[in-house]
């Protein structure tokens, strides 16, 4: 009954330790303990597209969307939608690489439809 009782308890305990070594990051050598970053780009499922609102320019012969509310620009990953909008205001959804602080783009529209 002991013995049972034993081989019992290092079964759970081992599950256990499974289960918190699945929710536990994993650090490599070279990095810090920190946890790591989420992922932010359009093969990550779970996130959402949001919208972005500004003025579609040009900046190192790249269009951009300037939001001067923030003010900041973002780079977008879809040149030929954009170009058709240079100097408009427009609607973008999109999700967003905060990394390179690129929106890649689902859809643009002029800022007025949507109001």
């Amino acid at each position: 009954m002991n013995r049972l009782f034993a081989v019992a308890a290092v079964g759970i305990f081992s599950l256990g330790l499974i289960a918190w070594a699945q929710q536990t990051p994993s650090t490599l050598p070279g990095q810090s303990g920190s946890a790591p970053q989420p992922e932010t780009d359009t093969a990550n499922p779970h996130q959402s597209a949001r919208s972005f609102e500004g003025r579609i320019a040009k900046s190192g012969g790249q269009f951009v969307l300037e939001d001067r509310a923030a003010p900041t620009s973002y780079n977008l990953d879809d040149q030929d939608k954009a170009r058709k909008y240079l100097g408009k205001k427009v609607k973008v959804m999109a999700t967003m690489d905060a990394r390179s602080n690129l929106l890649h783009v689902i859809d643009i529209v002029p800022a007025s439809e949507n109001r």
